[in-house]
């Protein structure tokens, strides 16, 4: 390399040759001996050796120079040779159980609650405050009027907070 910068071609030559065999036996003994790409980065090696000879310190050991490049070299390659594969969330469900404990509880808890409440109340109650029917459609269903079905709910929700309000409604219902 000494020479090569002193201006020796047929120096410069010799050791990118040399270079060229330990480049190709370093990059087949980390890639496979079957990688197509390790002589592209022989190639690139050499060149980076090339456009970066001027920055080489004479006063250093120029093989670990030169197999730093070559190792920048190799990662560059392995970073973009990485197969990254996206998969969106909603072509995954099947893989994902749904968590219905917390749902078969909260069910549970309100049926209890409603289990306190007179049948009239609990209906008009669980068809519009839980199922989202209209007062109209309740009302509809249970054969009640319209007026009726709204008393029922609010006198059956003023009930439940009686019930809270007095501690009759624990945890453990």
């Amino acid at each position: 390399m000494l020479l090569s910068l002193g201006g020796d071609g047929t120096a410069y030559r010799e050791l990118l040759l040399e270079l060229s065999t330990r480049l190709r036996a370093y990059y087949r003994k980390r890639l496979g001996a079957g990688c197509s790409d390790a002589e592209d980065l022989v190639q690139e090696t050499l060149i980076a050796i090339h456009a970066h000879r001027a920055t080489f310190d004479r006063t250093r050991l120029f093989t670990p120079w030169a197999y730093a490049l070559a190792r920048y070299k190799l990662v560059d390659y392995l970073r973009r040779s990485r197969v990254r594969v996206s998969v969106s969330m909603d072509d995954c469900q099947e893989f994902f159980a749904m968590d219905e404990t917390e749902q078969a509880a909260a069910s549970r808890d309100v049926d209890s609650l409603l289990s306190r409440l007179p049948k009239a109340m609990s209906e008009a109650i669980r068809l519009t405050r839980i199922e989202g029917h209209s007062i109209d459609d309740a009302a509809e269903r249970t054969g009640k009027s319209a007026a009726a079905t709204k008393v029922s709910i609010h006198r059956g929700l003023l009930r439940l907070a009686r019930l809270g309000a007095a501690g009759v409604l624990d945890a453990d219902d």
